[in-house]
C-alpha cells in the first residue's frame, strides 16, 4: 500500500546530545538492512545515534532489520536501550530450535523448510510493543518478497507480527507466510537495504543502518556456510548498489560495523563484540560530521565495495567544513 510520509515533529531531546540533525534535510528515514545474527550491529549503531539528536520520521526494515526497525518505530528515543535488553538474550536455539536433527526431521515431514517458525513467532510476540503497524509512533515499512512472482512487497499496515515473520522467512529455512493472498518470504531476496523505498515515500535524507552483507572475503574456504554466505554477499551488494544509485539526489548517511565479519549469520554468540564494533565505527563517522555545513546530496560513509562502484563513486562525499 502506498503512503505519503509527513514529517514528524521532533520530540523533546535530552540536553548534551551531539547536534547533527540540522545537517540532514527532513523528513529523515532510517533504513535497516537484513543479516541474521549480524542484526546486533543495529544495536551498536543505534547506541551511537542515541548520542546525537538525529531521529527518524520514517523507518524501513528488511528481515532482522524489520524487527529492529519496528522497535525503533515504536520508541525512537529509547530503541538502543530496548535492543540492549533484547539482543544479548538471543540464542541460536531460540531462532533455530532443536539443531540439525530437528531440522532434518522437519524437512522430511514438510518438504519445504528446515525449521518451523513457531518458536520464532512466540519469541517475537513476547517482545513486540504493539500488535499493529498503525500503533507504531513512526511510519514504518517491512520489506518482503512475493515467492510466487518475485516482486517486492512493502508492508505498511496491519498485523505487525506476521509482517516481521514474512520479512524474515528465509526460503528453505522457515515457512513462507500467507498474508493478503500472497506467499511472502524474506525481503532480502530482492531488496536487502531498501533506500529507494524511503526515497519514494518522501525522505529528504536517509540514514542506513547496515548489517554488513557485502563480502568479498579474501580467504574463502570450502565450508558450505561460507560458500552460501559469499553468494548472499555478492547478490546483496548488487541489490544495494541498484537501490542506492537512484537515491543519491539526497544525503545518504551510511552507518555500519566492520567491513568484513568473521562470524556467520546463524551464530548468535558474538552479539556484544559486533555491537561494540558498530558503535565505535558509527560514533567515529557521526563525530566527523560535527561542525559540517548542511550535507549536500550523495553518500557519506558506506562499505568500500559499494562506494567504489562506478555507479556510486562519483557521489561519495566527505564532511563539509
Amino acid at each position: 500500500m502506498e503512503s505519503t510520509m509527513t514529517e514528524v515533529p521532533p520530540a523533546e531531546r535530552p540536553a548534551g546530545l551531539l547536534a547533527l540533525a540540522h545537517l540532514l534535510p527532513r523528513p529523515t528515514a532510517f533504513v535497516f538492512g537484513g543479516g541474521g545474527s549480524w542484526g546486533a550491529l543495529h544495536w551498536g549503531i543505534l547506541r551511537a545515534l542515541s548520542e546525537t539528536d538525529i531521529r527518524p520520521d520514517l523507518v524501513v526494515g528488511t528481515s532482522v532489520g524489520a524487527l529492529n526497525g519496528a522497535i525503533t518505530a515504536a520508541d525512537p528515543e529509547h530503541s538502543a536501550e530496548i535492543l540492549g535488553q533484547l539482543w544479548p538474550s538471543v540464542t541460536r536455539d531460540q531462532v533455530f530450535p532443536g539443531g540439525i536433527l530437528s531440522a532434518l526431521n522437519t524437512l522430511r515431514t514438510s518438504h519445504g523448510w528446515l525449521y518451523d517458525s513457531a518458536n520464532l513467532e512466540q519469541y517475537l510476540a513476547s517482545r513486540l510493543p504493539v500488535s499493529t503497524i498503525e500503533d507504531l509512533r513512526i511510519p514504518y515499512v517491512a520489506v518482503a518478497t512475493d515467492f510466487e512472482d518475485g516482486t517486492r512487497v512493502e508492508i505498511d499496515s496491519g498485523d505487525l507480527l506476521s509482517a516481521l515473520l514474512a520479512s524474515s522467512a528465509i526460503p528453505g529455512i522457515f515457512p513462507w507466510i500467507d498474508r493478503d493472498g500472497r506467499r511472502l518470504v524474506d525481503g532480502g531476496l530482492v531488496s536487502n537495504v531498501s533506500t529507494d523505498i524511503a526515497r519514494k515515500r518522501g525522505a529528504a535524507s536517509i540514514v542506513v543502518l547496515d548489517c554488513g552483507l557485502f563480502g568479498v572475503s579474501p580467504r574463502l574456504t570450502d565450508s558450505i556456510i561460507d560458500i552460501l554466505a559469499q553468494t548472499v554477499a555478492i547478490q546483496s551488494r548488487q541489490q544495494v548498489i541498484h537501490d542506492l544509485a537512484g537515491c543519491l539526489d539526497v544525503p545518504v548517511l551510511w552507518l555500519a560495523g566492520p567491513e568484513l565479519i568473521s562470524t556467520n549469520q546463524l551464530d548468535f554468540s558474538h552479539t556484544i563484540p559486533l555491537a561494540d564494533a558498530a558503535y565505535t565505527a558509527s560514533r567515529q563517522l557521526l563525530h566527523s560530521l560535527a561542525g559540517s555545513g548542511p550535507l549536500s546530496p550523495g553518500l557519506y560513509g558506506g562499505p568500500a565495495l559499494v562506494g567504489e562502484d562506478p555507479r556510486i563513486a562519483g557521489s561519495a562525499r566527505s564532511p563539509q567544513p
